[in-house]
């Protein structure tokens, strides 16, 4: 849905724009993402396994969904706009944010770097998700308890941003709050 990804300082102002493809290397920019995590009404939590065909991290088990801001874009418009398409449903709903200032750098094992500025956002969704294949390759709803417990035990299976987020105990308490606040 953008070919591009916004590049930017060490502030989060954007310098610019390269395209995607070519960005994702050994020596990656510093870029604007974020990172989503949504629920269903029954308190659950979604995590992804990334579709094996993704440049970084294939295979691993995120978040609901990540994704780059396209130009003049914020970041709240680039969820409202990405997180829908990824997870195959209409929108998400009561969207706020977890972390605001989330910055992450990470090698995968093949080399390539990620290096976002990449706020987290937590989001609600009342559909049946039928996610994009080029994106996800599978996916479980989990309780933010036995997520927690999973990241803890073994980090290795997930994606480094996601383990950096939960290792924050003030985005454990937000997660904890909003799925009690949005479970029926």
């Amino acid at each position: 849905m953008t070919d591009v990804v916004v590049l930017s300082d060490p502030l989060g102002n954007p310098i610019g724009t390269a395209l995607k493809a070519t960005v994702h290397t050994t020596d990656t920019p510093l870029h604007l993402a974020f990172s989503c995590y949504v629920f269903n009404t029954q308190g659950q939590l979604l995590i992804t396994r990334r579709a094996l065909g993704k440049k970084t991290w294939p295979g691993v088990w995120t978040n609901s969904a990540c994704g780059h801001l396209a130009p003049k874009e914020s970041a709240r418009e680039a969820v409202l706009r990405w997180v829908p398409h990824e997870l195959g449903v209409s929108r998400v709903e009561d969207l706020c944010v977890g972390i605001a200032d989330f910055e992450y750098k990470a090698t995968d094992s093949s080399g390539v770097v990620e290096w976002e500025i990449c706020p987290v956002f937590m989001a609600l969704c009342e559909e049946e998700i039928n996610p994009e294949k080029s994106e996800v390759d599978s996916f479980s709803w989990v309780h933010p308890a036995q997520l927690f417990d999973a990241v803890d035990a073994t980090p290795f299976v997930f994606s480094p941003w996601m383990v950096k987020q939960l290792r924050d105990e003030n985005f454990r308490a937000k997660l904890r709050d909003f799925a009690t606040k949005h479970c029926r």
